[in-house]
């Protein structure tokens, strides 16, 4: 069998001290197929979006370990770590983190223009990203100028510049309307299943959980439930 993507072992992470420490996980372990479509599900303070810093390395494990591809990512340090992070992992949130007073095109290529690649370059990929949204003709507007669900298509393109082996998604419907919701979803799961780009769910949202291959529910800190959705169905 193939090296999972992300080996997950006695992971745990704590805020605080003495007192005022708050153990957000308490040892978790689990495995993540290239491929694979994932939901982390758990109500606010369950540890879920902690999990989700660690996983995408935004954020540092008190124990245990997390590995990439089969490499231990606590090697990674500085520009190495950045590198890996913007090269391989595509980012989708809730809030859409984008700039409003510059075009939809620059906000798609910023991570391109992290990574060094060159104007042109950036242009071409920007521009094919966005026609694969659907939003080539927005590309020069500014990204304030947009409704919410355009936006949200826009931090996918972003997400999807880098060409990504996998994307994070943290509650990447919760600021929009049902029916948006739905679209950006569709465009996740196509995204996951025609291009095999593994995709991680954060959410609260049993509907969009159930979409996915496989479920992981925290509560507290701990995995109380590891399912295949479809054997949950």
């Amino acid at each position: 069998m193939p090296t999972p993507i992300l080996q997950v072992r006695d992971v745990r992470k704590s805020y605080g001290r003495g007192q005022n420490r708050f153990d957000a996980l308490k040892g978790v372990s689990f495995d993540i197929r290239e491929g694979e479509s994932v939901a982390i599900i758990g109500k606010s303070g369950s540890g879920k979006s902690t999990l989700m810093h660690l996983l995408a390395l935004l954020d540092v494990a008190d124990s245990g370990t997390i590995a990439l591809a089969g490499a231990d990512t606590a090697r990674l340090r500085g520009s190495r770590l950045n590198k890996t992070r913007n090269k391989t992992f595509g980012f989708v949130f809730q809030q859409f983190f984008l700039t409003g007073n510059t075009s939809v095109l620059d906000n798609v290529v910023l991570p391109l223009k992290i990574a060094g690649v060159r104007s042109g370059e950036r242009r071409r990929r920007g521009m094919a990203a966005l026609e694969q949204l659907g939003l080539a003709d927005k590309a020069k507007n500014k990204a304030a100028n947009l409704s919410g669900g355009q936006k949200q298509r826009v931090v996918i393109a972003r997400a999807l510049v880098n060409d990504p082996r996998l994307i994070f998604a943290d509650e990447p419907t919760g600021n929009l309307d049902t029916q948006t919701g739905a679209t950006v979803e569709d465009i996740l799961f196509t995204l996951n299943r025609e291009h095999g780009i593994t995709l991680i769910v954060v959410t609260h949202d049993e509907d969009l959980a159930s979409r996915c291959d496989r479920r992981i529910v925290i509560r507290d800190g701990q995995i109380i439930e590891d399912t295949s959705t479809e054997v949950a169905a």
